[in-house]
């Protein structure tokens, strides 16, 4: 059971309940960590929704930007975004197998995504400056300049959201990754 209590959803008035409304109707209901954050913070939450929507406009695939936020909750041991983001990686098309590869930091397989899970999985495990070796592998793997950008960025909001929840301890309402 999450440690802060949260209102439902469903009872939200003014700018919360916009945001609900506005995730309800992208993704059917609204997920106990956003019902959290926007709860107690609901401009907090806008800023994160806002942040996604400028990554979905950019030019990372769904399953890079699953890839992406995968490694992150991985690394980070939140279990919730584990959950979630395996289950939209999931409906997005990366395979099962695929999903327990890139949670285990194991090969796929795909090169591309491949060199993707290693370069982020170095980015959040490691400081200081990426070598040069690494930027010309995640560049020669495909990746652009710009991606790299938005590559920074889906690292930063789901930082968000692992810190949160790890902090919450959030009830998942995604199914249980193994």
């Amino acid at each position: 059971m999450s440690r802060i209590q949260t209102p439902s959803a469903d009872t939200a008035t003014g700018a919360r309940a916009d945001l609900f409304a506005q995730i309800k109707k992208a993704a059917g209901r609204v997920p106990n960590a956003y019902a959290a954050i926007g709860a107690l913070e609901p401009n907090a939450l806008k800023a994160m929704l806002q942040a996604d929507g400028a990554l979905s406009a950019g030019t990372l695939s769904s399953r890079d930007r699953e890839t992406i936020k995968i490694v992150v909750s991985q690394v980070g041991g939140c279990d919730y975004c584990v959950a979630a983001h395996s289950q939209i990686g999931k409906m997005v098309g990366l395979p099962p197998e695929t999903l327990k590869q890139i949670r285990a930091g194991e090969p796929t397989g795909d090169a591309k995504r491949d060199a993707l899970t290693h370069f982020v999985r170095k980015l959040v495990r490691t400081s200081g400056t990426v070598s040069e070796a690494e930027f010309k592998a995640i560049l020669d793997a495909g990746y652009t300049e710009a991606q790299l950008v938005e590559i920074s960025l889906a690292i930063a909001v789901i930082v968000f959201t692992n810190v949160f929840n790890r902090i919450n301890d959030t009830t998942i309402d995604f199914p249980a990754v193994a």
